[in-house]
């Protein structure tokens, strides 16, 4: 096992572990007890999680000595929303839940994102954990303390910056995940290969056909550099107002494509969809050149990600969800573009033709679609 520390320096200095390794789980209850965060804990998950690890999870928790209980959602980024988390408010009082309490956020990225921002919330902030499942909300959505639900107007609009008090990554949890909750992971990590190095993104290049297999050694490499890369922009950065936008690239054209599609495209869809987006307005505006721009298309192609944007969803509905993101400067839209991988830079000066004009090709690309 792998234990990185996460420090935040600074007014509200903050430090946690991040422990990664294959079968946490068998030793969750004394990993979870050892941070002393409660007198009582609730584990919050979804209706995918609970049916696989729920009881096995609950029985490990109490054979440590922690009063666990288990508070289950369906499952998707429908339940997202301000109504699935008054309703787990609720079912936290039923239960007596009191501020010297503890949650358990045991899931994927929406769990995790829900989880933590009702403990924000709840009686002005209770503990919470991240036991992360998918490969998404390991590589990503479980460090950094973002905490998010959906509006009708779009993606993560209201949320807190809430850290948790440790993570546990078991890419054990990987090995029951379907293929296209595997890929909104894979969508994450070739991010950190087109921002950070040229390093990374060659072993991505090498080795995606590993780690689509679940190779482990191959894997949970990928996953220490992936949360290694992820530690080191919220330390310099943890409120998002810097170089941590650097960890956007893909997701503002990306989160506009999920939002207008009903949420019926998923997350990684969106991203890989809004990543070779991004390539072809950095090749554009910046002067990325078309061999680095063919090389993110290829890495996308091989994660088995699609690459087209699919022609029913209308390009003026997406114009329109990228004027509701949430990292716009007044009418300005920000996008994360590259000079060449592993240097990303952000920029507000992107004009709509160009944009709606990098969209229409995408839907006109169809070699995956």
């Amino acid at each position: 096992m792998k234990t990185m520390r996460l420090n935040i320096k600074g007014e509200g200095a903050f430090a946690y572990d991040i422990r990664i390794g294959y079968d946490i789980l068998e030793g969750i209850g004394q990993g979870v007890a050892e941070f002393g965060t409660g007198r009582r804990y609730v584990a919050i998950t979804d209706t995918n999680v609970a049916p696989l690890y729920g009881e096995a999870m609950l029985k490990k928790l109490k054979k440590a000595g922690l009063n666990c209980d288990m508070i289950e959602f369906p499952a998707g980024e429908a339940s997202k929303n301000i109504n699935t988390a008054l309703s787990v408010v609720q079912q936290l009082l039923k239960l007596g839940i009191d501020r010297k309490s503890a949650i358990i956020a045991f899931g994927g990225g929406v769990v995790g994102d829900l989880a933590g921002f009702v403990a924000s919330l709840y009686m002005r902030s209770i503990p919470y954990l991240q036991i992360p499942t998918t490969l998404v909300a390991q590589v990503d959505s479980s460090i950094g303390g973002k905490t998010a639900i959906d509006l009708e107007e779009g993606k993560n609009l209201m949320g807190t910056f809430y850290q948790p008090r440790a993570v546990f990554i078991d890419p054990a949890f990987l090995e029951t995940l379907p293929p296209e909750e595997f890929g909104n992971g894979l969508a994450e990590i070739v991010k950190y290969g087109i921002i950070d190095s040229e390093d990374f993104f060659e072993l991505l290049e090498d080795k995606m056909a590993d780690i689509r297999k679940c190779n482990r050694k191959v894997l949970v490499r990928v996953i220490e550099m992936s949360c290694g890369i992820k530690k080191r922009f919220v330390e310099i950065d943890e409120k998002d107002q810097g170089p941590r936008h650097f960890l956007n690239y893909g997701h503002t054209i990306g989160h506009a494509l999920e939002a207008a599609s009903g949420y019926g495209l998923s997350h990684g869809k969106g991203v890989s969809l809004g990543m070779m987006s991004a390539a072809r307005l950095s090749e554009k505006i910046c002067g990325l050149s078309a061999g680095y721009r063919k090389r993110v298309d290829i890495l996308i192609e091989k994660a088995g990600l699609p690459t087209a944007i699919p022609r029913g969803i209308n390009t003026d509905l997406i114009i329109s969800k990228l004027t509701a993101d949430k990292k716009k400067s007044g009418s300005i839209i920000n996008f994360v573009l590259i000079k060449k991988i592993g240097e990303p830079f952000i920029t507000g000066d992107v004009k709509e033709t160009i944009v709606r004009e990098t969209i229409e090709e995408m839907k006109n690309d169809r070699r995956t679609a």
